[in-house]
């Protein structure tokens, strides 16, 4: 119970409940801006958090995400342009509502079940976090070197795009990890004589770079979205308690989605969003009315969405594996403020994840009353001229790089990260995954030299230790997957019966 007490007088501070007012308002406005992703709102967010205290400063990334990824539903329900990719799943439908006259019934399922969603996320995170920890207390480099690699291979596993495109662009992540003399042997490598290289890619700028830079590049590049009429909007929560009672097995089923395929490694809200919304039309007793502004698909896939970001920060507190993009760069704030991820954490640091757990309540429950403020002032704020939004995200791109390592080589590598991701982008390569590879390239190295200089070269440890050998099996099934899928889709057709 003291424990409780002192998680509490953490988050009770001035400092850190404005910092999650402040956040979630930034959250809002830039998550409803089509183009710029809850990510980008989050690696935007790092250069102000060198100036918080720690608990200020995960609350920032936890308030600012969760708004964003709900605002990302207004543009998609009024213009039909999702404001971040975890609205892409379910904007024909929201857009449909809005076309037969229901834009506040649209809205109000998407704020209010993305509020549920959240809470069902972080129950998840209080129950599933501590005995995992209890359990990893016992892992050894063996353990987390086939952790580590199985969130390699489930980021290309879950990958919308081709699987071989994803493991590319994973592999070249895990060799830019592989730059510098941060390795085992200490030896410089792939510095070609620049001494700005000794010390490896920073994963901050290289982070900034991909989303945010690219997402301006492509913005330049695309003409101006539609502006939207303005309209005076009725009640935002008017028959949402009814819609509450009417689709609860699509309210639990989109929860439990969003929770497993957040715990994944590299998944992501996105992700969730997209398998909710197809297991939703599947499964539905109503399959017919999806696409016309259907209520169920929108509600399924919103709780999904929300759940899966509570539910991400499991294996990124516990392990250091980022769930997702956004607590891959949690993760380097984390680390920054010294909470550093690990099972210990829950033990020495107890009295800080309970405090994590109250950050998140006040942030889904802040989304309420925020988010239907946000709602009535959307049309001010989609109108917003790209041609000054823009300058200003390059700007604190800039600033924020400088002030990672007070250089001018971290603003070269946003720079550079930002057309590789664009060129990325725009040949169908996911950067997600090659974001995980530069996030966790270092702790697969790491663990599989220390486990080989342990074992004496032996890589039979690998596969007979229980835990080791399950994650290993895991792992291979992981790699082998997209084979099988190729090869089933090459298999000739039989030829019809006469």
């Amino acid at each position: 119970m003291s424990t409780v007490t002192e998680a509490f007088a953490l988050v009770l501070q001035t400092d850190v409940l404005l910092a999650i007012l402040l956040a979630s308002i930034y959250g809002l406005v830039v998550g409803s801006l089509p183009g710029l992703s809850a990510t980008m709102a989050t690696a935007l967010l790092v250069p102000v958090t060198f100036y918080l205290s720690p608990i200020a400063a995960v609350a920032t990334i936890i308030a600012a995400s969760a708004m964003a990824i709900f605002s990302g539903d207004i543009p998609g329900a009024l213009l039909r342009i999702p404001g971040t990719p975890a609205s892409a799943a379910y904007t024909d439908e929201a857009y449909a509502m809005t076309r037969k006259g229901q834009p506040e019934l649209a809205l109000g399922i998407c704020v209010w079940f993305s509020a549920l969603g959240g809470i069902a996320g972080t129950l998840s995170l209080m129950i599933l976090a501590p005995p995992l920890a209890e359990m990893a207390l016992s892992f050894s480099t063996y353990e987390y070197f086939w952790l580590a690699f199985l969130g390699l291979m489930c980021a290309t596993l879950v990958a919308r795009s081709s699987p071989v495109k994803a493991i590319a662009s994973m592999l070249l992540g895990l060799l830019v990890s592989c730059i510098g003399i941060e390795n085992p042997a200490g030896t410089p490598r792939f510095t070609f004589g620049v001494t700005d290289l000794l010390g490896g890619i920073e994963p901050i700028p290289a982070l900034v770079g991909v989303f945010a830079v690219s997402e301006v590049m492509r913005a330049m590049l695309n003409p101006e979205p539609p502006k939207l009429p303005y309209r005076r909007f009725g009640s935002i929560l008017k028959g949402q308690l009814e819609l509450t009672r009417t689709y609860v097995k699509p309210q639990v089923r989109g929860n439990t989605v969003g929770i497993i395929i957040g715990v994944l490694p590299g998944a992501g809200a996105d992700m969730a969003a997209w398998v909710s919304y197809s297991m939703s039309k599947r499964l539905s007793k109503e399959p017919e009315k999806f696409g016309t502004g259907h209520p169920e698909g929108l509600i399924e896939a919103g709780a999904s969405n929300n759940a899966s970001l509570a539910s991400g920060w499991v294996p990124s507190l516990l392990f250091g594996i980022p769930g997702d993009t956004i607590t891959a760069i949690a993760i380097g704030v984390l680390y920054m403020k010294g909470l550093n991820p690990g099972p210990t954490l829950f033990t020495e640091r107890a009295s800080s994840m309970y405090a994590l757990y109250i950050i998140f309540i006040i942030a889904n429950i802040l989304m309420i009353p925020l988010g239907i403020a946000m709602i009535r002032v959307a049309s001010l704020v989609l109108r917003a001229p790209r041609a000054s939004v823009m300058p200003i995200i390059v700007l604190l791109c800039a600033v924020g790089a400088f002030a990672t390592g007070n250089n001018l080589f971290a603003v070269l590598t946003v720079a550079a990260f930002g057309v590789i991701g664009y060129v990325m982008e725009r040949n169908g390569y996911p950067v997600a995954a090659m974001v995980l590879g530069i996030v966790m390239g270092t702790m697969v190295e790491q663990n599989l030299v220390t486990s080989l200089i342990k074992s004496d070269g032996n890589i039979l440890p690998f596969f007979s230790r229980p835990v080791a050998a399950v994650l290993a099996a895991m792992t291979i099934a992981a790699l082998l997957w997209p084979i099988g899928v190729r090869l089933r889709s090459w298999r000739p057709r039989s030829a019809p019966s006469a």
